[in-house]
């Protein structure tokens, strides 16, 4: 990890005061977005109260609201070179594309590179070229920060991913002490572990910004099974019997997910809460065996948190060659769907066959009619206790 990195820095504070002196600069409300057009820090709108409500900028409010614009709003904007520009930019009012005032796009760059843009609603007379260049000073201080907290966030998410996939022992011990430098006095306090699965795209781009999700301390990818990856997200608690930051975090992420590919089934899992990141390994697996279960078992998510999916607790920690028996291998072929599903209706409903009848909604003589092929199929006899057992855990791990 590079030395002296500001790892307690307020950057949104410091965002905030620099878009208020562009403000006050030009006489006019700022905003300032990321390159991927996610909202960093916005002024007043307090300026155009003048306005009547057709003039009102639905692109500007969707920003605001959701802190990130679409991607055809993007690919709009950036088809007038605000990304090759080194200078102010300006954009004409387009009524059809949502934009109803023109624009001022004041390019931020670190070292040449473009790393996000400050943007003013154009008037007239508008800005004097002295005003903006005043402005675009202060954007060359923004662009530092930006760089700075780019950096920083690249440590974080380099050193939550060494925890969550070193071998345990001596080398996870090193990669928690890494962590825990990087996040200096944040370290020690109440965190969880969010997981989301499958998390559709290997782009880094395309992953959130931890600034976007309220309460989050780092992200990263993590490999899951051969083909796929997860999502890892470091999220702190104020207390340990509330999860709902997490909770809401997860919510945001499956969105996001959903965004990138609107054919994707991502589920999200949390863990307990735990002070300090001696567990934080404990807690991925944690995390990520509510994800498997939610997946498994819908009406467990799409969030689902550990302490709440039952047997699915001891299942996950299982390897998926235990979790199976030959018992049930008939019972799950495609031809006895429908039998596996009144068998596990039918444990789950504790044996009452009035319950599962009503949940399956046939007549009990058809469900005993079922019962008795199940253990025709299977061999195990459902009035006894452990081949109910038995039949139960293999029929939820088969899920898995």
């Amino acid at each position: 990890m590079r030395e002296n990195a500001p790892v307690t820095a307020d950057y949104k504070g410091d965002y905030q005061e620099l878009v208020d002196e562009i403000s006050e600069l030009l006489g006019a409300p700022a905003t300032l977005e990321s390159r991927d057009f996610e909202l960093i820090a916005f002024g007043a709108y307090d300026s155009e109260g003048d306005l009547d409500a057709s003039a009102l900028d639905p692109v500007r409010t969707r920003s605001i609201l959701t802190r990130r614009s679409t991607s055809a709003v993007r690919t709009w904007f950036e088809g007038f070179g605000i990304t090759r520009a080194t200078g102010p930019v300006r954009i004409p009012r387009t009524p059809e594309a949502g934009v109803h005032r023109g624009r001022i796009c004041l390019p931020v760059r670190h070292r040449g590179v473009v790393l996000g843009y400050v943007w003013l609603l154009d008037s007239d007379p508008g800005p004097t070229e002295q005003q903006l260049a005043a402005a675009m000073d202060v954007t060359v201080r923004i662009g530092a920060l930006l760089a700075d907290e780019a950096q920083h966030g690249a440590d974080l998410t380099r050193e939550l991913r060494a925890v969550l996939t070193a071998e345990r022992g001596w080398q996870q011990d090193m990669a928690v002490a890494e962590l825990r430098t990087a996040l200096a006095s944040r370290a020690d306090a109440l965190h969880t572990v969010v997981c989301v699965t499958p998390w559709p795209s290997a782009d880094p781009d395309d992953a959130p910004s931890v600034r976007t999700v309220p309460g989050a301390t780092a992200l990263c990818t993590v490999p899951w099974g051969a083909a796929s990856q997860s999502l890892a997200l470091l999220v702190r608690l104020r207390s340990a019997d509330v999860l709902t930051p997490a909770v809401t975090a997860a919510g945001r992420l499956l969105e996001r997910a959903r965004q990138l590919d609107r054919g994707t089934t991502a589920a999200s899992g949390v863990a307990p809460a735990r002070t300090g990141l001696a567990e934080l390994a404990t807690a991925w697996r944690e995390a990520s065996a509510a994800a498997r279960a939610a997946l498994a078992e819908p009406r467990l998510g799409p969030v689902a948190e550990w302490t709440h999916i039952g047997p699915f607790r001891l299942l996950t920690s299982l390897p998926p060659e235990v979790a199976h028996d030959p018992a049930v291998d008939l019972l799950l072929s495609p031809a006895h769907r429908e039998l596996a599903r009144t068998a596990e209706v039918y444990l789950d409903c504790a044996g009452q066959a009035t319950r599962t009848a009503a949940e399956l909604g046939i007549h009990r003589q058809t469900l005993y009619y079922r019962l008795s092929r199940v253990e025709q199929l299977t061999g195990l006899d459902l009035d006894d206790g452990e081949d109910r057992l038995l039949l139960h855990m293999a029929l939820k791990g088969a899920r898995l």
